[in-house]
């Protein structure tokens, strides 16, 4: 049995369900969160309905998916996992339209994210946040900005080239205003 604090919080046509582990303190309320999810997914135009979980944990369990999934050790502050293509997305096709998906009425779960809020503070408190590792703001701004990255990895983006972290990072700024 677990003693996680789960919420489904709905802002149509998205669910976002945040789970918080035990003895993990978000600096932001849930509601908080979600919206800053939901204004990602409409940006990226997601698939709707659709859901999505948001995991607040800690750098124990952020090491463990990272050595599990990526094979890289140690923490890291937020880790996605899409649940679709990103061709779903529409992301390389030139265009924003939504993809079609064939969802017959029930919602779609996209993808989860686990968030750190242990190196999220970290960051935050050291002057390590933000895109570029060297901004000093609170850690509730740091944590909409690993929400918002999560949800952005989940909806196809990625920033492995330089072209692509440069539109990533551009549409972060614009979600974050």
């Amino acid at each position: 049995m677990t003693d996680d604090r789960s919420r489904s919080i709905y802002l149509p046509p998205w669910r976002l369900d945040i789970v918080g582990r035990p003895g993990v303190r978000s600096p932001l309320p849930d509601a908080a969160i979600a919206r800053s999810a939901a204004v990602a997914l409409d940006a990226t135009q997601a698939s709707a309905p659709g859901s999505i979980t948001i995991v607040l944990t800690d750098d124990a369990e952020l090491a463990e998916l990272n050595q599990e999934h990526l094979g890289h050790e140690g923490p890291t502050d937020v880790l996605s996992f899409p649940m679709l293509s990103p061709a779903v997305f529409g992301r390389g096709r030139g265009d924003d339209r939504r993809a079609p998906m064939p969802t017959q009425g029930r919602r779609t779960h996209i993808g989860d994210i686990a968030i750190s809020i242990e190196r999220a503070t970290e960051q935050a408190e050291q002057g390590r946040g933000g895109q570029t590792g060297d901004v000093r703001w609170s850690v509730a701004d740091e944590l909409r900005l690993l929400v918002t990255h999560g949800v952005l990895h989940l909806c196809g983006w990625d920033h492995a080239e330089p072209d692509e972290e440069a539109e990533m990072r551009a549409m972060e700024q614009k979600l974050l205003r």
